[in-house]
């Protein structure tokens, strides 16, 4: 007579056991997430708006895909792997810090892809690969802040600054003086600036008696409200 502990160990070990793993289903599976870790691939070249692009990082994006599904696979097809697998995930420990969030978020899809794709479920990998495309193109376009200008100026003598700043005010409702530096009779002026007029605001500073040269650069920073 069968217990109800071994009723309930019976019907666990059978819900392992229901993944029909040949070697059809097994190709199947790996050539919808290589499908899709090559979407992540080129996703994330288009996307990522780094300054550096790192194709290492790009590359390891869709190995993890790969390398998720081969696991999720091996899981359902034996409970002893899976509490083995799950054991030795455990003391895994990776020391590299993710600093910028859109890594963090491909890091997620590229794992999200291979839990679903080695269950089976390519219809959920398809509709996350192309809602967050669309949802990541599009706030990434949409126009909800803009990044300020550094004005960098070098003139002869100390009193040119006013000069500057007078131009400055003219093109600019919003400003802020970041450095200024004095030495040698030479001044160094660092001023962030927001403008739509920036061609005329330097050519403007340039023209300026004692200023030798001016450059208006931009930046990839957080941007400041």
């Amino acid at each position: 007579m069968n217990t109800f502990k071994d009723i309930f160990k019976k019907s666990f070990l059978q819900g392992f056991s229901r993944y029909d793993y040949s070697p059809e289903n097994i190709i199947i599976a790996f050539v919808i997430a290589t499908v899709f870790a090559l979407y992540i691939f080129f996703a994330y070249r288009i996307l990522t708006r780094k300054t550096f692009y790192s194709k290492s990082f790009n590359i390891a994006l869709a190995a993890l895909t790969l390398i998720t599904t081969s696991v999720i696979l091996s899981i359902q097809s034996n409970i002893v792997i899976s509490l083995g697998m799950v054991g030795a995930l455990s003391i895994v420990r990776f020391r590299t810090a993710i600093k910028e969030p859109m890594d963090l978020v491909f890091l997620f899809w590229s794992i999200a892809t291979g839990i679903v794709c080695g269950a089976g479920l390519a219809e959920i990998a398809a509709v996350l690969a192309f809602v967050l495309t669309i949802v990541l193109f599009v706030l990434d376009r949409l126009p909800v802040g803009r990044a300020p200008r550094i004005l960098l100026v070098s003139a002869t003598g100390y009193d040119v600054e006013e000069a500057v700043m007078a131009v400055v005010r003219k093109y600019c409702r919003h400003y802020t003086v970041k450095s200024r530096t004095l030495s040698g009779g030479q001044s160094d002026l660092v001023v962030e600036v927001r403008t739509d007029r920036e061609a005329e605001l330097e050519q403007e500073v340039a023209a300026l008696a004692a200023v030798i040269s001016s450059s208006l650069l931009s930046h990839d920073g957080e941007v400041t409200y």
